[in-house]
């Protein structure tokens, strides 16, 4: 995807081992979203077959937290002070895409959402929606 003025971004979520374990990839960036799209993997499964809630809110939570670093200066980053989920439908299908997005962008706090999809074939139902703030950092 490179891109020059979010390559720090694609930096930071390389370096992120839990996405690289659930063989996640940062599919889509611009100012305020973020997509992350995941396959759901044979070990990311519930007892039913359905992508776990844990693969949900992982690439949900970082969908979102990507979403406000498009919003930060290139010497912060974010972390998540708080997270919701509402889980609306099984994850049935072959992946899952999580639509990160800035509600309101802060100097101290960040409103952010993410949208959860299952994808089976060329179909995506909405089976989950978070809602959550991020704390700016200052690096250094």
């Amino acid at each position: 995807m490179s891109s020059a003025p979010y390559r720090r971004i694609e930096e930071s979520f390389a370096k992120q081992s839990m996405m690289t374990t659930l063989d996640a990839r940062l599919a889509a960036l611009a100012e305020g979203r973020a997509e992350i799209q995941a396959p759901i993997l044979p070990g990311s499964r519930q007892q039913h077959g359905y992508a776990h809630a844990g693969l949900t809110f992982a690439i949900g939570d970082s969908a979102a937290g990507y979403a406000a670093l498009t919003t930060m200066p290139d010497d912060h980053e974010v972390l998540t002070a708080e997270m919701k989920i509402n889980l609306l439908a099984p994850g049935a299908g072959d992946m899952l895409i999580a639509r990160g997005r800035v509600i309101k962008p802060g100097r101290r706090l960040v409103v952010v959402q993410a949208d959860v999809f299952a994808r089976s074939g060329e179909s995506e139902r909405h089976i989950a929606l978070l809602t959550g703030t991020m704390i700016p950092m200052p690096l250094g």
